[in-house]
């Protein structure tokens, strides 16, 4: 598995000029990084002007592997090869580096970019991007992958300590500033002294190059070794155009993730930034804020590929629910504000809100049977997006990072009434929901005045909470919280709670039995009209190998408007629409999808019948469009005749590869990512009638000229750092990503 390593933008508060005479100490060896024991200039090239410079260097690497794995790779250093080209009137440094050594079995490719700050032309920045690939290695691959993984976070750390360092000895010298670069002033000679040849013995074949940073075992050339070289230059050269064509706003840069993120290791650094991509790319832009994107990756352990679906499910679960706009929404019940004994209370020791729940106090029976399980979830995500929010003013406020609450929970007064089934069933559901979609947001869970039955509480509800979640709670019983390690280690005496003999006033409702003539009857909280899982727009369906999902929309007048707005929540589709002046045999559902894969009823289909011929029966109104999992597509149809259109989402087939019988890298990993030939899909679609088009041209017309219809994006208004719309238009129709 490729291993890869995004850095945030480093910066440096002093100018370009400075940073390199800094760096330029590095070589030929450098005290502070043991592993690079020596380095000699290979080639030294500048042009007419002297405003560029091309430096190539190759570096030997001590690496601290086992002395078995070394004595089995016959080696004792690792060659690297350096290529820097310096631009002085542009006032950058590009860094290229690979491994020399082992290069037939273990690939590494670095590239690192200094340039000037976009805001302040007197500080620096500084990238990194890295990628190790193993093939093979003695069957020793795990533990290379495990040795360069570690030595290269440890050297990323000390990077920007050089620097600093040598910037420190430079001003010691008396310099702290070094004249821009102007064509009349050319560059003297520089002595470059060397080290490598000197000290080391020379290994037989010259080397290739990457920054010193990356230390790792590595080979022995072989027919492959000039393909590999190949592939080694255009990876490089893909690599540094994408440090270079990013926007600085699409960028995050160390100081920010330390003043609001917190302190992160080089690899959750890593993580953070090469999600956050990911979400750029498929999401156009209407990404989560960055606190949030952490927070699943803190969820799964830093792992990109279980949280990226995590992350995915919870957007589609916002979105297909309308959470986003909750706070805007849902106004609690009088029931609730009368009844409900919980609320926030300033803050703890931490700077964390802090949530007082009275659960002893609560009518659980009471508020279920007078609200319904619908109206109790609705409140608690409310209180959950409250929490978001309380946590980013909190960051602002004290000044660091603040990402989760604490909660206190009560539970004088806990007896077998809260332990009433459909209760503790409507618990069980607000607990599933708020663990896959709010993680690693409670911080601390303070349990005060637990009474005897609340074991049986807990042996019920134990089982529902994620084991990370469940260390995070600290259990009192009688009053073990007025003592030593108790309620003051962790809440300021000033504000706890009047009721727990405090002396700050708490608002939070007394509680009490919610008055028998509340209750609503089954049928009504069955039947009610406002419930979270059916208010909404969107449908979800199913697509499977074989076996796709179609929807047909009937248009009696032409002219009219067909408008579709999707989600791929899992897999890639090829999106179709097709025109039919009959209708297609009543809709069958496909049973069984893939592999006899049971497709949920109503979940999967199809109108096309097998018989019909494209072309004479139907035909296709709209080119084939591929949809990537993770996407969002927007777009319209002007239909030109009345007739019956079907629009189809169709599981995508890779394309074999033509030059040669064997499968590509890419297929293989795309038939491993979909093994259950499943996709999923979730859907809204629209008609708009003609003359209600007609009049919404001439509305528009009088403004000014209209040449089509947009159609665009809608956002994560609450989660989302910035919301755009995109739109792709034609003359009678568009589709838009």
């Amino acid at each position: 598995m490729v291993q890869k390593y995004q850095s945030p933008v480093r910066v440096y508060k002093y100018p370009f000029e400075l940073v390199m005479a800094a760096y330029e100490r590095r070589f030929p060896t450098c005290h502070l990084i043991p592993m690079f024991v020596a380095s000699d200039v290979v080639e030294e090239e500048t042009n007419e002007d002297g405003s560029t410079t091309r430096v190539q260097r190759r570096c030997a690497l001590d690496v601290d592997a086992p002395r078995l794995l070394k004595r089995i790779a016959g080696v004792d250093y690792v060659y690297f090869i350096q290529n820097n080209t310096l631009n002085r009137k542009e006032r950058t440094l590009h860094i290229e580096s690979h491994n020399d050594t082992f290069s037939n079995r273990v690939i590494i490719h670095e590239t690192c970019c200094y340039s000037v700050h976009p805001e302040n032309d007197a500080w620096t920045c500084f990238e990194q991007t890295a990628s190790l690939d193993i093939k093979s290695f003695f069957g020793f691959e795990s533990n290379v992958e495990k040795i360069a993984m570690k030595q290269y976070a440890s050297s990323i750390k000390k990077g920007k300590e050089i620097i600093e360092f040598y910037l420190k000895e430079l001003e010691d010298e008396g310099i702290t500033q070094v004249p821009h670069w102007t064509p009349s002033s050319l560059p003297l000679p520089v002595s470059r002294p060397t080290s490598l040849f000197t000290s080391l013995p020379v290994p037989p074949k010259p080397a290739i190059t990457l920054p010193i940073s990356i230390p790792l075992p590595i080979n022995a050339k072989d027919s492959n070794s000039q393909e590999d070289t190949q592939d080694s230059s255009t990876l490089q050269a893909d690599v540094l155009t994408e440090i270079l064509t990013g926007t600085p706003e699409d960028k995050l840069d160390a100081d920010y993730i330390k003043r609001y993120l917190g302190d992160l290791t080089p690899l959750q650094e890593s993580c953070l930034i090469r999600l956050r991509k990911w979400l750029q790319e498929t999401h156009k832009g209407k990404i989560p804020k960055d606190e949030h994107i952490l927070r699943f990756l803190r969820a799964r352990d830093f792992n990109m590929d279980k949280a990226r679906e995590f992350l995915c499910q919870s957007l589609t679960w916002r979105k297909q629910h309308q959470v986003d706009y909750l706070l805007e929404t849902w106004s609690s019940p009088q029931v609730l504000q009368d009844f409900y004994t919980g609320g926030w209370h300033h803050h703890d020791r931490d700077g964390r809100p802090l949530y007082v729940l009275r659960l002893g106090q609560m009518d659980t029976k009471g508020l279920v049977r007078a609200l319904g399980e619908e109206s109790l979830l609705r409140h608690v995500l409310s209180i959950n997006e409250e929490g978001l929010r309380r946590c980013e003013e909190n960051t602002k406020v004290f000044g660091r990072p603040i990402s989760c609450w604490t909660c206190l929970v009560d539970l004088e007064g806990l007896n077998m009434r809260h332990l009433w089934r459909p209760g503790v069933k409507a618990l069980l559901r607000i607990i599933e929901v708020v663990e896959a979609n709010y993680p690693e947001t409670l911080g601390r869970l303070l349990i005060l005045r637990a009474p005897r039955v609340f074991p049986v509480l807990w042996t019920l509800v134990s089982p529902f909470i994620d084991e990370n979640t469940r260390k995070k709670f600290l259990i009192y019983a009688g009053n073990d919280y007025q003592g030593p390690g108790g309620l003051v280690d962790y809440i300021d005496k000033e504000i706890i709670p009047d009721f727990l003999a405090g002396e700050c006033m708490c608002e939070v409702p007394e509680g009490g039995l919610v008055p028998k003539s509340m209750y609503r009857t089954t049928e009504e909280l069955e039947t009610e009209d406002v419930r979270l899982w059916t208010e909404t727009i969107y449908q979800s369906a199913s697509v499977f190998k074989g076996a796709p999902h179609e929807l047909l929309i009937e248009i009696i007048d032409a002219s009219s408007v067909i408008t579709w707005d999707f989600d791929m929540c899992k897999g890639d589709v090829v999106f179709n629409i097709y025109h039919s002046k009959r209708a297609p045999a009543p809709p069958r559902k496909d049973p069984l999808g893939a592999h006899g894969i049971t497709s949920p009823v109503g979940n999967n289909v199809q109108l096309i019948d097998k018989s019909w011929v494209l072309g004479k029966d139907f035909s296709m109104v709209e080119s084939p469009l591929t949809c990537r999992e993770g996407e969002s597509v927007q777009g319209s149809h002007i239909t030109r005749w009345p007739g019956f259109y079907i629009l189809q989402w169709k599981f995508h087939n890779m394309p074999a590869c033509s030059a040669t019988n064997l499968p590509r890298v890419d297929d293989v990993l795309a038939t491993l990512q979909v093994s259950s030939h499943k996709c999923k899909v979730m859907f809204y679609t629209e008609v708009l009638g003609s003359e209600d088009f007609r009049t919404a041209c001439y509305d528009v017309q009088s403004l000014g000229s209209m040449t089509s219809l947009e159609s665009s994006h809608s956002g994560f208004s609450q989660l989302s750092a910035a919301t755009t719309s995109s739109s792709q238009s034609q003359s009678s129709s568009m589709i838009s990503r």
